[in-house]
């Protein structure tokens, strides 16, 4: 492993390890992954990924042995150790929720008897949160299948993620608390950005360039040169659509403009009114303000 490499660790499985190596390519930070190895460098030498548990992630890198991860907000919390967030990112959303038996008459966290059973594999933010509401409560921990525990009596509550809520319908939970929402972070030592600032600078360059990206697409379409001011008005771009004339045509111009992928159908719309032709869209992998 090169030593003068930034060290990020990522989780080695799951959800989360492909969309990071995925955000991680459009960013431009290409890896081959060797099964048999648990770390891999970029081709241009600048990062080693290291593929860890998830939840070892934070004490990673809070102890320095590594110099970024990427892991939950959710996980980071649980830990409690020292790290930077540097990076929200647009994968890995979830609430962190307090839930029971559908059947039981309770309806609210607050209104929990003291002594209750709290099934959790987030244990220290579990302990908290019922501190916080004044509710003396014994946390067992478990590492998977929290929501099955209250059917096998092992507890009266449980605090778990969800995403959807569908696992806990299934397993006939209801919902009576929210703790926290959360999302995969970057996160870097704290004295990274001291040590090593042009490098990492250059790395969150590279991957909010990739994550704005995600929400645009590229237009372009001939129009009337007689319309270009409502063009404008319509399609501001960056800062002004990209006007390019044509050969042999003096009467139409091509634009080429950035715009929101929310609003890209109402676009194309409201260009055809206005006499649009040719009109393509095509992704965009970055964007560098």
């Amino acid at each position: 492993m090169n030593e003068t490499c930034i060290k990020i660790a990522v989780p080695n499985k799951g959800r989360l390890f492909e969309d990071t190596l995925d955000l991680f390519r459009r960013a431009g930070i290409s890896i081959t992954k060797n099964d048999r190895k648990l770390y891999a460098t970029s081709q241009d030498g600048n990062y080693t990924l290291v593929f860890v548990r998830t939840q070892d992630i934070p004490n990673f890198v809070s102890d320095g042995v590594m110099d970024m991860g990427v892991t939950g907000q959710d996980v980071v919390a649980e830990s409690g150790v020292a790290v930077e967030e540097i990076l929200e990112l647009n994968f890995g959303a979830c609430r962190m929720i307090v839930a029971t038996r559908e059947d039981s008459p309770i309806n609210k966290a607050e209104d929990l008897p003291d002594n209750i059973k709290i099934a959790t594999s987030f244990p220290n933010i579990a302990k908290k949160y019922f501190e916080q509401l004044n509710k003396e409560v014994k946390i067992i921990e478990v590492c998977g299948a929290t929501e099955i525990t209250p059917r096998l009596g092992l507890s009266d509550v449980i605090v778990d993620i969800t995403s959807s809520g569908s696992t806990l319908q299934t397993n006939n939970l209801k919902i009576i608390g929210e703790i926290m929402t959360s999302k995969a972070a970057v996160i870097a030592n704290p004295g990274l950005s001291s040590q090593r600032p042009a490098k990492l600078e250059s790395f969150i360059r590279a991957v909010k360039s990739a994550l704005d990206a995600e929400e645009k697409k590229y237009l372009m379409a001939n129009i009337p040169r007689a319309v270009l001011s409502e063009v404008k008005t319509i399609l501001p771009g960056l800062k002004s659509p990209t006007v390019v004339g044509l050969l042999d045509n003096e009467n139409e111009v091509a634009i080429h403009v950035v715009v929101s992928k929310k609003n890209i159908y109402e676009s194309i719309d409201r260009l055809k009114q206005l006499g649009a032709t040719g009109i393509l869209i095509m992704t965009v992998d970055q964007m560098v303000p």
